[in-house]
């Protein structure tokens, strides 16, 4: 399975954030320190906000956070709602279908991804390898350089 663009970016954000929950990021930040397109981010920030998984502040010192703790941010929930398709393959349109094997032993394949996925909190994800902010561009870890919160 392949997780698409827009998952990997909700990802970064999260992570990105949840580096540092004590401070408000711009989405310019997050887009400059991962070197990809702050139009991408400014979506799907803006889808992350709306299913409670971050917080948005206006104003001229606003910015994004996680709106919860990396705690209670589930991978697999995380993963689930980023993703518009899960077949693995198109059965739908094979002649085979109504009677092949592979379909199910696909969809049991799926449910292990997911149930693993599920076992793990952006905590334990941050957690994991250490700290990766030495890897990020420059602007990573200095409070509001890259400007307000798009």
């Amino acid at each position: 399975m392949r997780l698409t663009r827009y998952t990997d970016y909700a990802m970064r954000v999260l992570l990105y954030l949840g580096r540092q929950p004590d401070r408000l990021c711009s989405i310019a930040e997050i887009a400059q320190a991962y070197a990809i397109s702050q139009n991408h981010l400014m979506k799907i920030v803006n889808d992350l906000v709306n299913a409670g998984y971050l917080e948005s502040v206006r104003g001229r010192n606003g910015g994004i956070r996680l709106a919860r703790s990396a705690e209670e941010i589930n991978v697999g929930a995380l993963i689930r709602h980023t993703e518009d398709d899960f077949d693995l393959v198109e059965c739908g349109s094979c002649l085979i279908a109504p009677a092949c094997g592979l379909t199910s032993v696909l969809d049991e394949a799926l449910r292990g991804f997911l149930t693993i996925l599920d076992g793990y909190s952006l905590a334990d994800v941050l957690a994991r390898r250490g700290d990766f902010g030495h890897l990020l561009n420059s602007t990573t870890d200095h409070p509001r350089m890259a400007g307000p919160a798009n």
